[in-house]
C-alpha cells in the first residue's frame, strides 16, 4: 500500500472506488516484500507492481473482477510453473499470497486521512485484516503519528484495541509486519492475521566528526533514506558547505549533543573522530542508549586503547559487545566513498540480521522475513 500512497491519496480525495491487491505473504525468493500493492480504479487505470511484471496481468484481471462483483475480498496464490515457464507464475521460484479487496473511500474516510499523513512524511500505521472470518477480511484500522487514537474498525470491540496496540508498537519500530492475534477472550475471541503497513519518519544517522569520511557517509546515509546529522565541536570544520548532503550540521561537543537529541531503536551512531577526548564520553553514553547501531572508526591499536579507556569509565562487557569497532565490513575499502559503503553495509546487515558474507557462500532464502520478537 505504501508504495502507491500518492496515487491512492488522490483517488481517496476524489472519492474514487478502487480494488487493492496486496502481497500478504511471501515464501522463498520473491521480487517485492509483504505489503507491496497494486491498485485498479473503475476506469481501468492501474498503479503499482507486486512482482516486477510476471503476474501483473492476472492480478489486474482479478482486481477488475472484485471491483465489478462488489463482494467478499478474494485471495490468490502465485508460484512458479516448472512445466511452463510462460504460465502465470514467478520465474524467481518464490510464492506470493495476494489479497484483493474493493476500497470505497467514502465508507472508509480514515484511509484518506492516513494516506494524507503518509504523503506529508508523517508516521502512520494502517492495519489490514488479511486472514480470518469473511466478515472481517479486508477490514482496516489506522493509527496516526501521535499514536493515541485509532480510526476505522475491525469489529468495533476488543479486537480494535488489540490491533491498535500492536500497530502502535510496530510504528515505533518502523517495520511493516504481518502479525497473528486473537483466540483469547480478553483480547479478541477470533483468531486473525493482520498486516500492519507502517510508514515511519526517517531513521536517524548521527555522524560524529567533521572529517572527509563524514562527507561521504552523510551522502550514503541520505541515499538510504536516513535523516543525517553531522556533529563536531570545531566550528571551522562543522559547516553546511562541507556537508551539503547532511540534513543538519551541529556545532557542539558530541556527547553533549547526544544527551539532548532524540534517538530510538532505529538510530545509527557513527563515531569518526578517533580522538579520545571526544570518543570516550560519547561512546560511554551511546552504548547505554537503545539505538540500533554504534560504530567507531580507528585502527586496531586505537580500538584496543579505546576499549581499555571505556572499561575504566565503567562501561560493562555487555555494552562493549554492542560496539562495532573498527567500524564497517571488510570490503578492502580505502577511499572515503568506499569506507562509507563499508559502514552502511554493516548498518544494513545488523538491522536485517544479515551475515555480511557473499550470497554465493551461503544457502537458503535470499530475502529474510522480518524478525521482530513477539511477531510473526
Amino acid at each position: 500500500m505504501l508504495n502507491i500512497a500518492d496515487t491512492l491519496h488522490r483517488w481517496c480525495r476524489e472519492a474514487r472506488p478502487f480494488a487493492l491487491a496486496t502481497v500478504v505473504d511471501v515464501h522463498g525468493s520473491a521480487p517485492l516484500p509483504v505489503g507491496t500493492s497494486v491498485a485498479v480504479d473503475e476506469d481501468g487505470n492501474a498503479v503499482g507492481s507486486i512482482s516486477g511484471g510476471c503476474v501483473e496481468g492476472a492480478v489486474y484481471e482479478l482486481c477488475r473482477q472484485v471491483l465489478h462483483d462488489r463482494g467478499t475480498p478474494q485471495r490468490a496464490w502465485f508460484g512458479y510453473s516448472d512445466d511452463d515457464a510462460f504460465a502465470v507464475g514467478l520465474t524467481c521460484g518464490g510464492e506470493l499470497d495476494v489479497l484483493v479487496q474493493r476500497i470505497d473511500p467514502a465508507a472508509q474516510p480514515h484511509l484518506s486521512t492516513a494516506l494524507s499523513e503518509i504523503v506529508q512524511g508523517r508516521s502512520v500505521a494502517v492495519a489490514q485484516v488479511v486472514d480470518g472470518p469473511d466478515r472481517l477480511l479486508g477490514s482496516t484500522l489506522s493509527v496516526l503519528g501521535g499514536g493515541h487514537a485509532a480510526y476505522g474498525r475491525v469489529d468495533g470491540g476488543p479486537t480494535d484495541r488489540a490491533v491498535a496496540d500492536r500497530a502502535r508498537a510496530l510504528m515505533r519500530a518502523g517495520r511493516t509486519v504481518r502479525i497473528d492475534i486473537g483466540g483469547q477472550a480478553d483480547e479478541c475471541p477470533e483468531r486473525l492475521s493482520v498486516l500492519v503497513h507502517v510508514h515511519a519518519s526517517p531513521p536517524r544517522l548521527l555522524v560524529f566528526g567533521a572529517v572527509d569520511f563524514a562527507a561521504a557517509l552523510s551522502q550514503a546515509g541520505r541515499f538510504l533514506g536516513y535523516h543525517v546529522t553531522v556533529c563536531d565541536a570545531r566550528p571551522v570544520f562543522a559547516t553546511p558547505a562541507r556537508f551539503p548532503r547532511a540534513d543538519e550540521v551541529v556545532v557542539d561537543w558530541p556527547h553533549r549533543y547526544l544527551e539532548r537529541t532524540e534517538v530510538d531503536e532505529r538510530t545509527a551512531v557513527c563515531v569518526l573522530t578517533h580522538d579520545a577526548k571526544f570518543d570516550i564520553p560519547l561512546l560511554r553514553l551511546a552504548l547505554d542508549l537503545p539505538v540500533a547501531y554504534v560504530g567507531a572508526m580507528g585502527s586496531r591499536r586505537t580500538h584496543d586503547e579505546r576499549m581499555r579507556r571505556l572499561r575504566e569509565q565503567g562501561v560493562t562487557e555487555s555494552q562493549l559487545a554492542r560496539l562495532r569497532s573498527p567500524i564497517g565490513l571488510d570490503l578492502g575499502a580505502s577511499t572515503p566513498e568506499e569506507t562509507a559503503v563499508s559502514i552502511t553495509a554493516e548498518i544494513i546487515a545488523q538491522a536485517n540480521h544479515g551475515t555480511g558474507r557473499p550470497l554465493t557462500q551461503i544457502t537458503g532464502p535470499i530475502h529474510r522475513p522480518s524478525e521482530l520478537a513477539g511477531y510473526r
